[in-house]
């Protein structure tokens, strides 16, 4: 992983749930990351898909991923290409969801200094999320979940620990 990266924002409110960022309608008949990535957020922003970018970032209130504890509202994102996700705070099994996955998540009261397009920047080595309207301070990542995001998620992690190809 990058210790920074820049995006375009993508802004979002309070108690976003694990059904509207992966409909659970999709729950059990999609298995393919990458059709996953074909329905995130659809019920919350039909734009999304045909326009997010790789590297993009979405910036979010409080208790973004609260409701289930499925994977695929973590997978969605990062197939779709998000680089990270800010937000005021997270619901605790998808903050898990999201290291054990490999997608980057900033706890950070930055969103009241976003705009949706904006170009954000995290710096995960100064601790700061740097928006046009300022900078904000983040409680940095433990050494120990910067390496699983550097190796792209838990698996490949605990694979590259025991030495096992592939």
């Amino acid at each position: 992983m990058k210790t920074k990266i820049t995006g375009r924002a993508w802004k979002y409110g309070d108690d976003v749930n694990t059904d509207v960022i992966f409909p659970g309608k999709y729950t059990y008949s999609i298995s393919d990351p990458r059709e996953m990535a074909q329905h995130a957020l659809e019920d919350l922003d039909s734009t999304f898909v045909a326009h997010v970018q790789p590297g993009d970032i979405i910036v979010a209130g409080k208790n973004w991923g609260c409701g289930s504890s499925r994977e695929q509202a973590v997978t969605c994102l990062k197939e779709a290409g998000v680089g990270a996700i800010v937000a005021r705070s997270f619901a605790r099994i998808y903050f898990r969801n999201c290291i054990n996955d490999g997608l980057p998540i900033v706890t950070c009261d930055a969103v009241e200094a976003v705009e949706a397009g904006d170009e954000v920047t995290i710096d995960f080595a100064a601790g700061l999320v740097i928006t046009p309207r300022g900078e904000y301070a983040f409680p940095p990542l433990s050494p120990e979940v910067m390496e699983i995001l550097d190796d792209g998620g838990l698996i490949p992690h605990v694979r590259r620990k025991l030495g096992i190809e592939g």
